[in-house]
């Protein structure tokens, strides 16, 4: 395929494809998945080989979030069921930490419900990073606090953090459909102001809340632009109790060719496969290994995900391997000045039919599966052991 070819050859020289190429991605016919998949694949392999970077999420503070994002279970009014509790002690935090970092977690990702952290909340924040830093030598800590103010990235960065996510989410043009709290504007300030701090920025979107083919490849474009290290993938969870609980819009394979166009677009970058994953893709999983070259690990925020020795035999049986410690994740042309993901052609990393619509692929949705959303009832905030 002559369209496969060329974004080949583009991601192997970190030249940004089209739009229309990105677009034509995405139309590509379930009969054409596992070359689209293959393609993407050389991509993949020629920035990060076969290696799997392995990520674990401690929720520090879950639930009593004033926001309204409309695809999140800890938003305001969710009648989720989820656990609440408010922000975990340094050594609790960094106990549930050290499970994942003893499962092969590199990275520590610490996240807390809320608009954005009070300079208090700042301080909590940085002694457990500290914790778990002294507990865990090597480890990557990435903090997600909301929206940041001025000088709290500094203090995070002073206290040891080493990245900061903020996701996009969706496209520009959609965002108040989803979000009325705070601006698209807003999420974008913040990534600027991690990386102002010296932080390795980590933004990423959500794909199946009933946007179309062209918010998709929006959010990507604005994603390779504002150009973070890390651009993790989010499938809709569609919790009962959200205004997005009957969004049931992606099939694995729709799941695979939105992994691929992400690839595409910004090919060096650390692409995450995170929230959705076993709900959308199930049984499709170790596909998507020759797409992302990082994954959670066990469960996440407010629901659970497979058993972590689910995980580790997945990878070994699709033919990767865990990334170590001691492995730099990103290529080295990347940690230079200038040197991100849009260095080739001076751009990297949400419009269109509004959330709700039904996208081109409509005639693509399964029967909703419900039973594969389960609550996270386990690990932070719990007495029961967590899932790593």
């Amino acid at each position: 395929m002559d369209l496969l070819n060329t974004l080949v050859d583009k991601g192997l020289r970190r030249e940004l494809p089209t739009r229309e190429e990105a677009l034509a991605v995405l139309a590509t016919s379930d009969d054409d998945l596992l070359e689209v998949v293959a393609a993407a694949g050389k991509v993949r392999r020629q920035w990060f080989g076969r290696r799997v970077k392995l990520n674990y999420l401690v929720n520090l503070k879950s639930g009593l979030c004033p926001e309204d994002c409309s695809y999140c279970s800890q938003r305001l009014g969710s009648k989720t069921g989820i656990l609440k509790y408010t922000w975990l002690k340094p050594d609790e935090a960094s106990k549930a930490a050290a499970a994942g970092v003893a499962g092969g977690a590199k990275r520590v990702c610490l996240v807390a419900s809320g608009r954005g952290p009070t300079d208090r909340d700042v301080d909590r924040v940085s002694e457990t990073i500290e914790a778990i830093k002294e507990q865990n030598e090597g480890v990557e800590v990435c903090a997600c606090l909301g929206l940041l103010s001025g000088g709290q990235a500094d203090r995070l960065r002073s206290a040891g953090a080493d990245a900061y996510n903020h996701n996009l989410n969706t496209s520009e043009g959609t965002y108040g459909d989803i979000t009325t709290t705070h601006t698209y504007a807003d999420r974008v300030e913040t990534v600027h102001q991690a990386q102002a701090a010296g932080l390795s920025a980590c933004s990423g979107l959500i794909a199946g809340m009933g946007e179309s083919d062209a918010d998709l490849v929006d959010v990507v474009f604005s994603l390779r632009e504002l150009d973070p290290d890390s651009v993790p993938v989010n499938f809709l969870i569609p919790f009962e109790g959200t205004p997005l609980a009957k969004e049931w819009n992606l099939t694995p394979q729709r799941c695979l060719r939105i992994l691929a166009m992400v690839r595409f677009v910004c090919p060096d970058v650390e692409v995450r496969l995170a929230g959705g994953r076993e709900v959308h893709l199930r049984s499709m999983q170790p596909l998507a290994l020759h797409l992302v070259n990082s994954i959670f690990l066990g469960d996440y925020l407010t629901s659970e995900g497979q058993a972590g020795q689910a995980d580790l035999d997945m990878i070994a049986d699709a033919g990767f391997e865990v990334e170590g410690a001691g492995t730099t994740t990103l290529p080295a042309h990347r940690s230079q000045p200038g040197g991100g993901c849009g260095s080739h052609d001076g751009g990297c990393a949400p419009c269109g039919d509004a959330p709700g619509e039904a996208g081109p692929d409509a005639q693509e949705v399964p029967a909703a599966r419900t039973d594969l959303v389960a609550v996270r009832r386990r690990g932070a905030g719990t007495d029961l052991a967590p899932n790593a």
